[in-house]
């Protein structure tokens, strides 16, 4: 893909508006602009870099912050007048030290946004985390976790307890997402086998 793909004829000053998407979580994180320049350095530094419309110059998210958006796909909308950047956030998007400059309800997307904390402390493995213990256990030991949360889960069930059933299954949740982290495997994995299984 290149900047001339893009129809920007009936955009206001030729620029190309950009939606930035969290990767992992798939929240929308913030909207920019850009140019050729800065639509041609996001390439090929695969940092998201902008235009500035208000300072009238090039602008890395992240330069002065250190949270960078590291591009992981761009694609663009069906009239090739938008692009969507998917792209894994260093830290906070917004300047008020949030994680999106939308204020979207911090339920949604939750599962997405644990997986995103989880693949954080893998990469961190900080003391004291139970999840990095779990981690430096392995598969086995967290496999069978798994099943025993499972297990736990489908007794609830089976004895009709909602709300025990609820904990139990949050329990199991967690554990299968750690496994998957150990295994190198993401929500995004799992969805494209479910849909190819759909098909």
């Amino acid at each position: 893909m290149t900047f001339n793909d893009f129809d920007l004829s009936k955009n206001a000053g030729g620029l190309l508006p950009v939606i930035v998407q969290d990767a992992t979580t798939l929240k929308v994180l913030m909207l920019g602009y850009m140019n050729r320049e800065a639509f041609d350095k996001t390439v090929a530094e695969g940092k998201v870099t902008f235009w500035s419309r208000s300072r009238e110059c090039l602008w890395t998210k992240g330069e002065t912050s250190g949270n960078y958006l590291h591009v992981v796909e761009m694609l663009k909308d069906c009239d090739s007048d938008t692009l969507l950047v998917k792209a894994r956030p260093d830290g906070p998007t917004c300047h008020r030290g949030t994680p999106s400059c939308f204020d979207t309800p911090e339920e949604e997307g939750f599962v997405r946004s644990l997986s995103a904390l989880i693949q954080k402390r893998h990469q961190e493995m900080p003391e004291g985390s139970y999840t990095t213990r779990l981690l430096l256990k392995g598969p086995k030991a967290i496999g069978k976790k798994v099943v025993e949360e499972a297990g736990e889960a489908v007794i609830e069930a089976v004895d009709g307890n909602r709300d025990r059933f609820i904990y139990e299954a949050s329990d199991l949740v967690y554990h299968l997402l750690v496994l998957m982290e150990s295994m190198d495997v993401s929500l995004s994995d799992l969805e494209k086998e479910l849909s190819f299984r759909h098909k």
